[in-house]
């Protein structure tokens, strides 16, 4: 078996050996280097040829996301960003670090006193091996896409009642594409789940709503969803549809995730039948794709990413298998479709 080869970039020495320690001592791991700043990283890129990088976002001089952006554009390489921090800027980088290309956010491993230490180690070593098998594609930098309003539209009456979205690895910069590409006066409440490290969820929220037209609400108490706003999940809670309205609860975890997509399409389906409108985006595993299928049994409409746009395409990839998808379409024309789906083209009077 191949061992995976792991460029570190940390900009603090004890933080960097303790990285090494963890690294090293995984069998399926091999460090290629450990350097303390991007300006290094890049420099032994091409000698160094690793499979997939551990990057920090706090560093001198250029910053993770710099950093990031660089590669993805010079050197296409697996990124994983690890972080100790959720400081207000630090989460800005980080989102846009995962925006620019890179694959997943980790909690740093704190010191061997820590009750969690092994599980977020282990955490670490697995995601690093994990993501280093994702084909990474060349990236360019990327303008934030907007939807010029020109004509006002009306919904359709009746069809569909809400949206849907459920994406883990690669979902940040895949939603800010969908997002943007909708209108501000998008007639649905959307419901997301996106797979992301707890501690970072927040952060994750306000840099969505930063980058996208709607208000990004997290969902801690019943709420009743308005058209026009996006609704995630508390932390390490499912979503759910039910009872005139949504609801999270701490539930047993479902294909290993909580929040489930498979959870929230579920609740969708049972709940609005044939008004409900689910899309599954670029993601590893299953989640999502049996949830998927109970909304198009009952009637609703399902779109999956395209094999040729995802980064990963695991979650789309099974929901296929299943029968579950009604139109199987590239990123880029996944919001032109739902608008067509939800507004009619008729002027309002």
């Amino acid at each position: 078996m191949k061992t995976i080869r792991v460029l570190i970039v940390e900009d603090s020495k004890v933080i960097r050996e303790f990285l090494e320690h963890i690294i090293g001592n995984d069998p399926r791991l091999e460090i290629v280097g450990s350097v303390g700043t991007a300006e290094e990283a890049l420099l032994i890129l091409d000698r160094a040829s690793p499979d997939v990088i551990s990057m920090d976002i706090r560093l001198p001089g250029m910053n993770g996301f710099e950093a990031t952006q660089r590669i993805m554009a010079e050197r296409p390489t697996p990124i994983v960003v690890v972080s100790a921090s959720v400081e207000k800027e630090d989460l800005r980088i980080t989102m846009n670090a995962l925006q620019a290309g890179a694959l997943t956010v980790l909690e740093k491993p704190v010191g061997t006193s820590s009750a969690e230490y092994e599980a977020l180690a282990e955490r670490l070593c697995t995601q690093l091996a994990i993501m280093s098998q994702v084909k990474v594609v060349r990236r360019r930098s990327t303008v934030r896409p907007t939807h010029r309003l020109e004509r006002p539209l009306v919904p359709y009456p009746g069809r569909h009642r809400m949206l849907g979205i459920v994406t883990s690895t690669g979902g940040p910069s895949a939603l800010v594409q969908l997002l943007g590409g909708l209108r501000p006066d998008f007639p649905l409440p959307i419901l997301l789940v996106q797979h992301i490290t707890s501690s970072f969820l927040e952060g994750f929220a306000s840099w969505l709503e930063s980058v996208c037209p709607f208000p990004v609400v997290i969902v801690r108490d019943f709420v009743v969803p308005a058209r026009g706003k996006v609704y995630v999940a508390a932390q390490d809670r499912h979503l759910r549809l039910g009872c005139g309205g949504l609801q999270v609860d701490a539930g047993d975890p479902v294909c290993a995730q909580r929040p489930s997509g498979t959870v929230l399409f579920e609740s969708m389906a049972k709940t609005l039948g044939a008004g409900a409108l689910g899309v599954l985006l670029t993601g590893m595993g299953e989640d999502g794709a049996e949830g998927l299928l109970q909304i198009r049994d009952r009637g609703g409409h399902t779109i999956a990413e395209d094999e040729s746009t995802a980064v990963v395409y695991g979650m789309p990839a099974a929901a296929v298998r299943l029968g579950a998808v009604c139109e199987s379409l590239p990123l880029p024309a996944i919001s032109a479709r739902l608008l067509e789906l939800t507004l009619s083209k008729r002027e309002v009077a």
